[in-house]
C-alpha cells in the first residue's frame, strides 16, 4: 500500500553535515553517535550529496542473438559533493590532504597544489529526512578521484567539487546508511 509519509527529501543536519577522519578511525553505527573524531567541514553547495551507486553489466548472447546472461562487470559506488567553505584550512585539508596546508587564516595559511596522492579517508555525511528522520551515510574508506574546476568570479562562491570514490571495506561494504526516527520532545 502506498503511504506519502515515506516520500522524502534529503537536508543537511544544521549541526553538521559533511565530516571526515583519518582511516582507522572509529567509525559510528547508527544515526546518535558522537563524531568527536572526525572534522566538521561546513557548508556544501545547495545541489547537496549526490550518491551514484550503478551496476554496468555486460550482455552475453546466444547464437542467434538471444541474451541469455547477464554479466556484472563493475559496480562503483561514487559520492560528488561541492565543498564551499573554501577559507576553511581543515576544507584545503581534506581536498588536498593535511601535508599540503599549514598555518590557518589568523597566522597565515599556505597550500601546497602538487601530483601527490590524494589520501584515503573516512567520510560521514548527515541528514534530516521527512518528519524529523535522521539518516547517517558513513563510508569507511573513500579517496578523492576528481576534483572539479575551480572558478573564481564576482557572481559565484569558490568551492572543491570532489568525487569521492569508495573502496571497500573488509566486510566487502563501500558504504553504510542509518536510519533513526525523530526525537519525541
Amino acid at each position: 500500500m502506498s503511504n506519502v509519509t515515506n516520500v522524502t527529501a534529503g537536508k543537511p543536519n544544521i549541526e553538521g553535515a559533511i565530516y571526515w577522519a583519518e582511516l582507522g578511525t572509529t567509525l559510528p553505527d547508527d544515526t546518535g553517535d558522537a563524531l568527536t573524531s572526525f572534522t566538521e567541514l561546513g557548508y556544501a553547495a545547495e545541489d547537496g550529496i549526490t550518491n551514484t551507486n550503478s551496476p554496468e553489466s555486460e550482455n552475453i548472447k546466444a547464437w542467434g542473438g538471444d541474451t541469455v546472461l547477464a554479466v556484472q562487470t563493475s559496480k562503483d559506488d561514487i559520492f560528488k559533493l561541492k565543498l564551499i567553505e573554501a577559507l576553511s584550512d581543515d576544507v584545503l585539508k581534506a581536498v588536498y590532504g593535511e601535508d599540503n596546508v599549514t598555518g590557518d587564516l589568523s597566522t597565515g595559511m599556505t597550500l601546497n597544489v602538487n601530483s601527490k596522492d590524494a589520501p584515503e579517508a573516512s567520510w560521514v555525511f548527515d541528514m534530516i529526512m521527512r518528519n524529523g528522520v535522521k539518516k547517517r551515510i558513513v563510508i569507511p574508506d573513500a579517496k578523492i578521484t576528481e576534483l572539479g574546476d575551480i572558478t573564481y568570479a564576482d557572481n559565484s562562491v569558490v568551492g572543491y567539487e570532489i568525487t569521492l570514490t569508495c573502496l571497500p571495506d573488509e566486510d566487502g561494504n563501500n558504504h553504510y546508511e542509518y536510519f533513526s526516527e525523530a526525537e519525541s520532545e
